[in-house]
């Protein structure tokens, strides 16, 4: 069994709260060394290329947003990483000028970033707690990785699941991270696009439904098949219409009116339909069911003539 390591809490209450959790893993669950060396050794590239081809179709996906992201945030100084969902970089975004840094710092292809093996880092971190993570410089468990700067967010695929993470990395970032807020915003950004992107393609013969806003890094849609039954759900909308976890398969019918692929309308009729049935008719429930409220869901009815 591991050793705990103890933390001050003078030292703890000088890191930011959203990563304090991620600090007393680090310290009494994984009994990481702070003057470890984390991650030393590279994939080979025999490895390398099978953890690309677990990440299947969606490694094509994400090419665009990686190249779009490198070319936000390469004129401040940041690199571009895709990881999977272990924490292992798959591909790199970067100037050339910058190639000898990140390898010394181990931002390049078949790097391990796990919270695990590195401690607070923004790959691993966000991986662990589900959520965009930014750690700059001496927020990072390690001392090795006080000079560092990383924002990260996951991503989703079109089965609900996390299929990786999006990361921006600095070698010299600004002292006072006054970009971090900006960095979380634009990766937030790259994730959606990302998703719905992977979405549209797995359902690309389905009518596609957006279920309203999203404050939060997964869109909430649904995949409706010719018979109007759901085949398909983001992360937000399973959460949103409580299908349960992402290894439930999405099957369920609302019901039709009528043949043939459904419209824009029919197919947001089909899913106010189902909400209203899952709620018992109340309304609601159903609106909470669908994230809008109650007067927008009785003027949605109402312009169905229901």
């Amino acid at each position: 069994m591991s050793e705990t390591i103890l933390v001050t809490p003078d030292r703890l209450a000088m890191i930011p709260a959203a990563l304090r959790a991620s600090w007393t893993r680090c310290a009494s669950h994984y009994a990481i060394p702070p003057t470890g060396e984390g991650c030393i050794e590279l994939l080979c590239g025999a490895e390398l290329r099978q953890a690309c081809a677990r990440m299947g179709p969606l490694m094509k996906t994400t090419e665009p947003e990686v190249d779009r992201l490198h070319g936000i945030v390469s004129t401040l100084d940041y690199t571009v990483l895709l990881a999977d969902p272990n924490g292992i970089i798959l591909t790199r975004r970067g100037d050339s000028l910058q190639e000898k840094g990140n390898r010394r710092w181990h931002l390049w292809p078949g790097a391990s970033w796990s919270e695990k093996q590195v401690g607070t880092n923004g790959i691993g971190t966000c991986l662990v707690e589900n959520r965009p993570v930014t750690v700059h410089m001496d927020q990072h468990w390690l001392l090795s990785l006080r000079y560092l700067a990383c924002s990260a967010v996951p991503f989703y695929g079109p089965d609900g699941r996390v299929a990786g993470a999006l990361n921006v990395s600095s070698t010299r970032p600004d002292p006072e991270g006054r970009i971090a807020i900006m960095m979380e915003a634009v990766l937030v950004d790259a994730a959606r696009r990302i998703e719905r992107r992977s979405f549209l393609h797995a359902y690309g013969s389905h009518t596609v439904v957006l279920l309203g806003e999203s404050n939060d890094i997964s869109l909430p849609m649904v995949a409706l098949d010719e018979s109007r039954v759901v085949v398909g759900a983001t992360f937000a909308a399973r959460q949103m219409l409580k299908l349960g976890d992402a290894d439930c398969n999405v099957c369920f019918d609302l019901g039709t009116r009528g043949r043939g692929v459904p419209d824009f309308q029919e197919a947001e009729r089909a899913v106010i339909e189902g909400a209203l049935a899952m709620s018992g008719g109340k309304v609601a429930p159903a609106a909470r069911l669908l994230g809008i409220s109650r007067s927008t869901l009785h003027r949605k009815i109402r312009a169905m003539g229901a």
